[in-house]
C-alpha cells in the first residue's frame, strides 16, 4: 500500500473532528443565542410587569385614598345629621317619600319654568328589629310654616323652592318625627316601575273621568276591581275627585302602597328587582348614599309581609279656602304616640 493510501483514513478522521467540533461550536453559539434572548424578553417582561405593577399600585391608592376622603366626609355628614335627629327614633328607618307632578299649571320659578311641586307626601317607617311598616299620608295642601321663614305655605309647594330637604324638615316639624332620608320621583318614573311589575290590582272606588288639556290629563277609570298598569294607575293616584277632593285622593295613596306593596313582596317580584334597582338608582333623586346601601339593604330582607298600618294626618279644611288642610296639632302628637309607642318607652327609661 502506497503512502499516499495510507494517509488518506488520517485525513478523513481529522476532517470529521474538525467537522465535529465546528457543529459542537455552532450548537453552542445557538444555544448562547437562545439564552441571550431568553434573558433579553424576560428583562421585557420583568419590565413591564413592573410598571403594570407601579401603575395598578398607584391606581389602587389613589382610588383608595378617594374612598378614603368619601368616607370621611359621608361620616361627617352622617354626624352633622345624627346630632339633629332625635335619638327616641334610633330603632326605625323613616323614608319621606315624594311624588312629584310636571310643573304643568303650577307657579313658576324665577327663570320662568314651571316649579315642579311634590304631588303625594309619604312618610313610610320601618320598626328595624320587627320589620313593621307604618305609612303616613300627608296631604300636599297641609299649610306649614317655613323652614326659617315669617311665612306659611302648602306643604306640597316647597319642594319647588327648597327641593326635598326643605320639605324634609317641614314634615319634622310637623310630625316631630325624625327623618332619616327622601325619595323623590316622578310620575312617569313610578307608572314606568309599575309596568315593570306588570301591573297593579286596586280596587277603584268610583267612575273617575276629568280631562285637563292644559296638564295634558286624562282619567277615564270605571268602578270596581281591575288590573291597572303604569299609566291607569298613575291617573288613579292623580284624580281628585269633587266629593272629598284632596282627603280622597290621599285615601287613595294609602291604598294604591298596600297593594304595591302587596305586589312587591310577592315572590315573582324578585327576578325583577334588578331591573326596579336600576330604575331607581338612575332616575330617583334620594338622600341615600352607597354607604347606606347595607343598612337599608338589611331594613328592606327585615321587611314584614303583615299588611302595613297606615295614617292619615288630622286636620280640616280651612274655611276660607277649602283646598287648604289645617293640621291639628294635638292629634297629631296623640296619632304620632300610637305610631311609635317605643317612643313613649324611651322617654320613661330616661
Amino acid at each position: 500500500m502506497s503512502r499516499r493510501e495510507e494517509g488518506q483514513p488520517v485525513n478523513r478522521t481529522r476532517e470529521n473532528i474538525r467537522r465535529k467540533r465546528k457543529l459542537l461550536a455552532r450548537k453552542r453559539r445557538l444555544r448562547l443565542l437562545r439564552f441571550c434572548v431568553f434573558l433579553l424578553v424576560f428583562g421585557i417582561v420583568l419590565v413591564v410587569l413592573g410598571f403594570l405593577c407601579m401603575t395598578l399600585y398607584h391606581w389602587g391608592s389613589g382610588i383608595y385614598a378617594e374612598y378614603q376622603v368619601r368616607h370621611e366626609t359621608y361620616l361627617a355628614r352622617r354626624e352633622a345629621r345624627a346630632g339633629e335627629l332625635d335619638p327616641r327614633f334610633d330603632g326605625y328607618t323613616n323614608v319621606l317619600v315624594l311624588g312629584l307632578d310636571d310643573g304643568a299649571g303650577g307657579p313658576e320659578t324665577a327663570d320662568g319654568r314651571a316649579a315642579r311641586q311634590a304631588d303625594t307626601l309619604l312618610l313610610l317607617s320601618v320598626e328595624n328589629e320587627t320589620g313593621r311598616l307604618r305609612i303616613v299620608t300627608i296631604p300636599r295642601d297641609t299649610w306649614v310654616p317655613i323652614p326659617d321663614s315669617a311665612y306659611e305655605d302648602r306643604i306640597g309647594t316647597l319642594y319647588g323652592t327648597g327641593g326635598a330637604p326643605l320639605v324634609v324638615r317641614a314634615t319634622e316639624h310637623l310630625l316631630g318625627v325624625s327623618v332619616h332620608q327622601y325619595v323623590a320621583v316622578d310620575m312617569q318614573t313610578c307608572a314606568d316601575i309599575i309596568d315593570l311589575l306588570g301591573g297593579i290590582d286596586l280596587y277603584v272606588e268610583s267612575d273617575m273621568d276629568y280631562d285637563d288639556p292644559e296638564a295634558d290629563l286624562s282619567i277615564h277609570l270605571k268602578q270596581g276591581y281591575q288590573h291597572l298598569d303604569g299609566k291607569q294607575a298613575q291617573e288613579y293616584l292623580r284624580y281628585r275627585g269633587t266629593d272629598l277632593g284632596d282627603v280622597g285622593r290621599s285615601e287613595r295613596q294609602q291604598q294604591f302602597v298596600k297593594a304595591l306593596y302587596e305586589e312587591v313582596m310577592r315572590v315573582r317580584t324578585l327576578t325583577k328587582l334588578p331591573a326596579i334597582a336600576e330604575i331607581l338608582q338612575t332616575r330617583v333623586e334620594t338622600s341615600a348614599e352607597i354607604f347606606d346601601s347595607a343598612h337599608l339593604a338589611n331594613v328592606l330582607r327585615q321587611m314584614s309581609r303583615t299588611e302595613p298600618e297606615t295614617w292619615m294626618l288630622p286636620g280640616s279644611p280651612a274655611e276660607s279656602d277649602d283646598t287648604i288642610w289645617l293640621p291639628e296639632t294635638q292629634a297629631i302628637g296623640e296619632g304620632v304616640e300610637k305610631l311609635f309607642p317605643e317612643m313613649q318607652t324611651h322617654i320613661d327609661d330616661e
